[in-house]
């Protein structure tokens, strides 16, 4: 990973809201571009996604970045919740892999993540990577 890295935060546009027939997504989109354009800090895109598959848990939020894990959040509120998710952003782009614990993760974050996906290429080898990489399982011979 170079520092040039796009770093992306993911927001579903068909999750429903708690008022009836509303769809918090794009607000959601617009707050937090709002908010990213106004400070300091890294670049990152904020786009919005059809449907992340968090019915159940909506609104909900993710982030991704090249060799990075990528996060899905939910039961995420646009209002009480930007800051939490701002300071996420903050502390995923400084991690070279992406990966943090729990207890990192500020506010809802920690409680509310959905999924956590390993990246598909990933940024280097950890020194334990001996333990917990990946092996497949060889197919049976015929």
């Amino acid at each position: 990973m170079d520092g040039t890295t796009r770093h992306r935060i993911l927001v579903c546009t068909s999750c429903k809201g708690t008022e009836p027939g509303s769809r918090p997504g794009p607000a959601f989109i617009a707050d937090l571009r709002a908010a990213l354009a106004q400070r300091d800090g890294p670049e990152i895109e904020v786009a919005g996604v059809a449907c992340m598959a968090g019915c159940g848990n909506p609104c909900t939020v993710g982030f991704q970045a090249y060799g990075k894990a990528s996060y899905v959040f939910g039961d995420l509120n646009r209002k009480e919740d930007l800051s939490d998710i701002l300071s996420f952003a903050d502390l995923y782009h400084v991690l070279a892999d992406g990966w943090c614990s729990s207890v990192d993760r500020p506010g809802k974050l920690r409680r509310n993540t959905l999924s956590r996906i390993p990246a598909f290429f990933p940024a280097a080898p950890s020194q334990d990577a001996a333990d917990t990489a990946f092996v497949p399982v060889a197919e049976p011979a015929e």
